[in-house]
Order: structure tokens, then C-alpha cells, then sequence
């Protein structure tokens, strides 16, 4: 063999180890965090299982509850969505405000179709026009309801949706009912499957599962707030006013991309209590929010973005660490943001697994043999498969509790496109975020969204 083609194949070869390497390492920091985090929530559940946690039937009436609709370039599905809450809410006082744009006609158009129908829809309409951000358009909802309450009294609590949720009948008394002593409730968020994308789509299915079955559990377990999903969430009216009132008279943060998880660490700050309340009715279906995720590739890239930009990146200058916090606190934050450490790991995983294909491809050339792993890059991987079945087991687990044995079955390829959608909206994040350190207002960088066609496909 010529000396420099060796040459070149020992340096293929020590770029695919050294990056194995150093993939090694961050996969198992990751994984043993994991860990920890399943070794709680299996001790949380035997603690409840020795000594079962209250439940408390919904309520028929706990006070008027204002339910807060942000909607921007929502023709699509705003008329089906407060005409299915109407038609379900088993819940007696409420009221639907829905927040609309002037230079948004067509969403203005469906929106009031329904208004005109029953007095319980409130149409408020944004001095500015669309679209700013979310936060902007919950603010001026709020304005709205300030006004009612000049003359109608003050309300229970805000609730807040998305235009394209579909809502469970039994929501508002959960809620209703867990409000009597703690400053806001989160129910569960489950996305519907779609037949359309069962694997982009369906990995938000795999993460919801998880993430509102077990992650939110742990940090209720631990002590640590409880961020809200911006969704299925009831606030205080009178928590919600006080932070208004430290807010120049608006509750929620106009220059942020993710206000609903901020608001959840302020509402834990200002010493109010959030629940997380996982009920069932009286069919036993599990009260939850339900809708359709982004079914496109570049649908679930913005809106991961999105999430990355406010939470992981904006997330250690905007929120901090919370001074004098616990040790659960500060280990719930840091996973909170670990996808700034995540996925440059995940990269260069990758590129190491390109990098061994290439040095495999050059020793068959060649005809010499493959270096196998040794030593402590060994152990590292020998201990990275045991966490990466373990993983898997869990993840299939949660889903198949929510979606059934198909979905966690399909749970295993979907890791995949879950990776691949996480390492395209980090390069988005970056460039979303570092206009924001110069002081640039962020936009609603929203997705489209539709709504199940008819009632039967709306599952409750």
C-alpha cells in the first residue's frame, strides 16, 4: 500500500474515533440524565401507588372562566374549533375570547359567523396589525377582559388554547375544581394521530406521551415548576393580574417566543401553585387537549425552532437559573436547555458514523481490516446500547399507553426523525435567536393547522 493512501486512511480513522468518542461521552451524560429522570417518576409512582393522590370529580360551576384564543391567519379551522367547545364544554359559566387581527378578514369572517350565534363568543379584534406575536394577541385579549370586567365583575381564571384544539367536555371542571387551591392547573396535551404523517407528525405523539405523563409528574414530584404548554392550562385571575401589574399592565411577554413556558416558571416565582391534573371521565378516556401537529418536514422545523429559540437559547438570559432555587429546580431548567449541548453531540455523532462508513469503505479498498473499538470507547458504547434500549423501552411504553401498539411500534424509526428534526431546527434557532440579542422584537412564526373534518374524528 503507498504510504499516503495509509497516511489518509490512519487520519479517517482517527477523526471517526476521536468522534465516537467524544459522541460517547455527551450520549451517556444524556442518557444517565434520562435515567435519573425515569428512576424518579418510578418512585413517584410507587410512593402514589402505596398511598393513592387525591382526586377531585369536575365541578359544574367554580366561577366564570375566560378562555383566551389567539388567532392569526386561523380561517381554516377557528369556526370548527369554538363551534366543537361550544357544543362540549359540560361546564356552566364561560366565556370564548378570540383574538383576531384587523388585516385578517377571512379569520375575522369565521370567527364572528360563530359570535353571531352565541353570545358566549367574544370577538376582540388587535390594534396592530398581523401578526405580531402571540404574546401581543393575548395581551390585548386581556385588555378585552378588563373591560368586561369593569361591568360584569372579575373572572375565576384565564384559560388558554390554541385555534386548532380540540377540547375534552369535562376540561373546564377539572380545572374548576383543582383551582380552589392552587394558582393555576395544566391538563395534558396529546397530539391526534395523522394518517397523513405518521412518522413527522407522529413523533410529536412519542414526546407529548412522555413528557406529559412523566416529565411534568417529576418535576411536580421534585418540587420544580411546572412550565405550561401554552395550551389546556387555567391561571388565577387574581395571580394573573398581579403579573400584569408587574408588567406595565399586560401578563404576558410580548418579546418572547415562548411566553406560556415563561409564564409557568413566573407563576412558580410569584409562589403560586400549579397542578398538573390528569383525570378521566366517566368513560375513562383521560381529559386532555387534542390536535394535529405540523405533518411536513418544514412545518415541525420552524416550530421546533421556535420552541428551541425561546426555551433552550433565550431561555438561560430571560429566566435564569432561579436564585436560591432547589436542586431539582436548577436540574429541571438545565434539561430544559440541554439541547444547546445536545445537539452539537448529536452532530458530531453523526458525522462520526459517516466518518466510520468512509474509513470501512477505505480498508476494503485497501484490503486490511477495520479497527474495532477498545478500551474505554468500548465501555462507553457497550454502556450507551444498555441506555439506548432502556430509552426505547420507555418511550414505546408511554406511547403505547396514550396511542395503543401501533404508535409504539412506529415510536422506534420515529427516534430517527426526531433527531433529524432537531438538528434542522437548531440551525433555525441560531438564526432566530441571534437577532434577538440586538435587540429585535421576535414575529409569530406559526404553522398551518387544520382541524379533524367531522364530529365523529374528534375524539373527546
Amino acid at each position: 500500500m503507498p504510504l499516503g493512501i495509509d497516511a489518509v486512511i490512519m487520519a479517517i480513522d482517527a477523526v471517526a474515533r476521536e468522534a465516537m468518542l467524544f459522541a460517547a461521552i455527551g450520549f451517556l451524560i444524556g442518557g444517565i440524565d434520562d435515567l435519573a429522570v425515569d428512576l424518579v417518576y418510578l418512585w413517584s409512582r410507587a410512593t402514589t401507588w402505596l398511598k393513592p393522590a387525591p382526586r377531585r370529580a369536575p365541578v359544574r360551576d367554580g366561577g366564570r372562566l375566560a378562555v383566551f384564543i389567539p388567532a392569526w391567519d386561523e380561517s381554516a379551522v377557528i369556526g370548527q374549533m369554538l363551534r366543537t367547545a361550544l357544543a362540549r364544554y359540560a361546564y356552566a359559566d364561560y366565556r370564548l375570547y378570540v383574538g383576531i387581527y384587523p388585516n385578517d378578514p377571512a379569520t375575522l369572517a369565521a370567527a364572528g359567523a360563530v359570535a353571531a350565534e352565541d353570545a358566549r363568543v367574544r370577538i376582540v379584534i388587535n390594534e396592530r396589525p398581523g401578526g405580531t406575536t402571540k404574546a401581543d394577541c393575548l395581551n390585548a385579549i386581556w385588555r378585552a377582559l378588563l373591560r368586561d370586567e369593569a361591568e360584569e365583575g372579575p373572572a375565576r381564571a384565564i384559560v388558554l388554547h390554541d385555534a386548532e384544539d380540540v377540547v375534552h367536555p369535562d376540561e373546564l371542571g377539572v380545572m374548576a375544581a383543582w383551582l380552589t387551591d392552587h394558582a393555576a392547573v395544566q391538563i395534558p396535551v396529546l397530539p391526534l394521530p395523522d394518517p397523513r404523517s405518521p412518522l413527522i407528525a407522529g413523533h410529536y405523539l412519542d414526546e407529548f406521551a412522555e413528557a406529559h405523563a412523566k416529565t411534568l409528574a417529576v418535576r411536580e414530584a421534585l418540587g420544580a415548576a411546572l412550565p405550561f404548554a401554552g395550551v389546556g392550562c387555567a391561571i388565577d385571575r387574581a395571580l394573573l393580574g398581579r403579573i400584569a401589574e408587574a408588567r406595565d399592565g399586560v401578563p404576558f411577554d410580548e418579546s418572547s417566543l415562548t411566553e406560556d413556558y415563561e409564564l409557568g416558571l413566573t407563576v412558580a416565582m410569584m409562589g403560586g401553585r400549579t397542578r398538573l391534573a390528569r383525570a378521566r371521565d366517566v368513560d375513562g378516556r383521560l381529559v386532555a387537549v387534542r390536535a394535529y401537529f405540523p405533518a411536513s418536514l418544514g412545518a415541525a422545523v420552524r416550530q421546533k425552532a421556535r420552541w428551541m429559540t425561546g426555551i433552550a437559547l433565550a431561555g438561560w438570559d430571560r429566566t435564569g437559573w432561579a436564585r436560591g432555587g432547589s436542586a431539582g429546580e436548577h436540574w429541571m431548567r438545565m434539561r430544559d436547555r440541554r439541547a444547546t449541548l445536545a445537539i452539537p453531540v448529536l452532530a458530531i455523532a453523526y458525522l462520526a458514523l459517516v466518518a466510520w462508513g468512509v474509513s470501512l469503505g477505505a480498508h476494503l479498498a485497501a484490503g486490511t481490516p477495520l479497527p474495532a473499538p477498545e478500551g474505554m470507547l468500548r465501555t462507553l458504547l457497550a454502556a450507551n446500547l444498555a441506555l439506548l434500549g432502556w430509552r426505547i423501552a420507555m418511550r414505546m411504553l408511554f406511547t403505547a399507553r396514550a396511542f395503543g401498539p401501533v404508535e409504539a411500534m412506529l415510536s422506534i424509526p420515529r427516534l430517527f426523525v426526531a433527531n433529524l428534526v432537531a438538528l434542522l431546527a437548531a440551525r433555525r434557532a441560531i438564526v432566530i435567536y441571534l437577532p434577538t440579542l440586538r435587540g429585535q422584537r421576535p414575529v409569530w412564526d406559526k404553522t398551518a393547522h387544520h382541524f379533524p373534518e367531522t364530529e365523529g374524528s374528534t375524539p373527546a
